[in-house]
């Protein structure tokens, strides 16, 4: 916090740290976008072709983060009931991004997740 109460650039990031956000940098937009039917391994895979690199993993299996030129994304999965007692797996990918970058690769991912899972 500053001296005046607002937020402070790093306090943004330690936030979008701790809620699971990707870090954003200034100018950055964010962009949540979540399907149902795709795997967390098949999302990091998507993003890697996309011109992403995972973080701290070289298994997308095991990614929550992948990183590209202008972009960073935060990967989730979880259970979710579809119909009755039918559960499904739903993978949530937090997008941060310069405009530009989100404008030419949010369209890209959206096509090949809709594709796979619906």
């Amino acid at each position: 916090m500053s001296d005046d109460g607002s937020a402070t650039a790093e306090d943004v990031v330690d936030d979008a740290d701790a809620s699971g956000l990707p870090p954003a940098e200034e100018g950055w937009e964010r962009e949540t976008v979540a399907y149902r039917g795709i795997s967390r391994r098949l999302a990091a895979h998507y993003l890697r072709n996309l011109g992403g690199e995972l973080v701290g993993t070289d298994e997308p299996a095991e990614a929550t983060s992948v990183e590209g030129d202008g972009w960073r994304a935060a990967l989730s999965a979880e259970k979710v009931t579809a119909a009755a007692a039918i559960e499904i797996t739903e993978v949530t990918a937090e997008f941060a991004g310069d405009p530009d970058a989100l404008g030419g690769l949010l369209p890209k991912y959206r096509q090949k997740a809709m594709r796979a899972g619906g």
